[in-house]
């Protein structure tokens, strides 16, 4: 799509999550090469001959605004071995559709990515499919941890840890293994974390109540702000205690907020995120969307969906993701036991977060900041996640003015539902860039693969 040498996008309102201003951006070939400040009016450099001469494609992007590519620090895309609900194809060019240009995905395939052969054939596959720049956790296991020395940290963003219920072996509950993975890297551990026991034993309390056949209201009673607590606050006491760069995935509760740092994001040993269903919906909206908002940790109250949004406003929170984790709708069916858990987010992750922004929940320049800024800092990404000369050009327009509203004719997922189907968002994503193409415009994803292996600064 993009078969320019150059390509100059004029005019936009440029958003990062320091500040906003009108400006232009002069990518060439992979990269930013020039930001300019205020409307376009030449430049002296043999800019405005190359343009006279045909030598630079022009956007005229006055009136929309350019972002930095959002960065999606937790997916499920589904490859190997589950691709009947997603794949690195198909869920990569979702996300470009919906102005996501890099994601980090989880190890809870089949095969699990559990072993050092097993990461690297996701990464030869992503070099061949993806349309999103891409990097692959490791999962750790009971029975893996010598494994730990032999990571490449520059390729691989951390070491994903199940401190809760969780597909086959990957449930991490030997207290020998976590103390090793916590404590023999400096690499970032990221735990889902929500205790096995306390799930097990609210799970038995209604069961013996009400019976097996649990309506979609008692999922977050069962896995409860307790059973989320009691795991993220013993998994902090061990990163405290041995010095580990720990990160809270999908936080979901007031309370545990309380266990993150504060200062400087560069500073912080303990972080965590939030996800953009924990921060748009609440358990009201079960009696609506009921199990196809069914995600684990659950969605919880309006109070607790009150306390992430204002824990995003203060930067109490690093980032926003999405837990993009497809099921075919057969699979979401069922009592509350019995209905996968989790859901497609990623084409309608930034939009979703921009109409919030929109009602004045946040800033923009927030929603920049905690998708795409915080992001490449926290991971230590090379080169991606701001608007900067020198960085890739992983970018994103978006119309302010273009209303989009979700249908099975434009959902990209593979599994071809979407729990906003039917909401008419107040933005539409116009293009996006990959490394400097052109990946996305105006409704088409292109038929190339330029996604990239992200690099990781130690």
């Amino acid at each position: 799509m993009n078969t320019f040498p150059s390509t100059l996008i004029r005019d936009a309102l440029i958003i990062n999550g320091d500040r906003s201003f009108i400006g232009s951006v002069l990518i060439e070939g992979q990269f930013i090469s020039q930001v300019f400040e205020g409307e376009f009016a030449g430049s002296d450099s043999g800019l405005s001959a190359r343009i006279a001469a045909g030598k630079v494609h022009v956007i005229n992007a006055s009136g929309m605004w350019l972002l930095p590519g959002a960065i999606d620090d937790q997916v499920h895309f589904r490859e190997p071995g589950l691709t009947h609900k997603g794949d690195i194809a198909s869920e990569s060019r979702a996300a470009v559709a919906g102005g996501v240009t890099t994601f980090m995905d989880m190890p809870n395939c089949k095969p699990q990515t559990t072993t050092l052969e097993d990461l690297e054939w996701k990464y030869r596959r992503a070099a061949e499919v993806s349309a999103a720049n891409y990097a692959f956790f490791f999962g750790g296991t009971n029975d893996n941890a010598d494994l730990i020395s032999q990571l490449d940290k520059s390729r691989v963003p951390g070491i994903k840890l199940f401190l809760g219920a969780s597909t086959g072996n990957m449930l991490v509950d030997d207290p020998a293994a976590l103390r090793r993975f916590f404590g023999e890297t400096d690499m970032l551990i990221a735990v889902h974390a929500e205790d096995e026991n306390i799930i097990r034993q609210n799970k038995e309390r209604y069961i013996s109540q009400y019976g097996e056949d649990l309506g979609i209201e008692f999922h977050p009673m069962i896995r409860s702000e307790e059973a989320c607590y009691a795991s993220s606050s013993a998994a902090v006491s061990l990163a405290r205690e041995l010095g580990t760069r720990l990160h809270l995935f999908h936080l979901s509760t007031r309370k545990e907020l309380s266990l993150l740092d504060g200062g400087l994001l560069r500073d912080r040993k303990i972080t965590g995120e939030v996800c953009v269903h924990h921060l748009w919906f609440c358990d009201l909206d079960y009696q609506i969307l009921g199990n196809n908002i069914k995600w684990n940790p659950a969605i919880k109250t309006a109070s607790d969906r009150s306390a992430l949004r204002k824990a995003v406003r203060d930067g109490v929170v690093s980032v926003i993701a999405t837990d993009h984790a497809p099921h075919l709708p057969v699979e979401k069916e069922g009592s509350c036991l019995k209905a996968a858990s989790g859901g497609p987010l990623v084409q309608h992750s930034l939009l979703a977060m921009l109409d919030l922004a929109a009602e004045g929940v946040f800033k923009r320049e927030k929603i920049v900041e905690m998708m795409a800024n915080n992001p490449a800092e926290l991971f230590r990404i090379d080169r991606r996640g701001f608007i900067r000369e020198g960085y890739y050009a992983d970018l994103a327009l978006v119309d302010p003015n273009k209303p989009l509203t979700v249908t099975k004719d434009n959902i990209l997922y593979k599994c071809g539902w979407s729990p906003f189907e039917g909401h008419t968002f107040k933005h539409s994503i116009l293009k996006t860039f990959v490394n400097g193409y052109e990946v996305y415009s105006d409704g088409r994803v292109s038929d190339e693969v330029h996604g990239m292996e992200v690099g990781f600064i130690s």
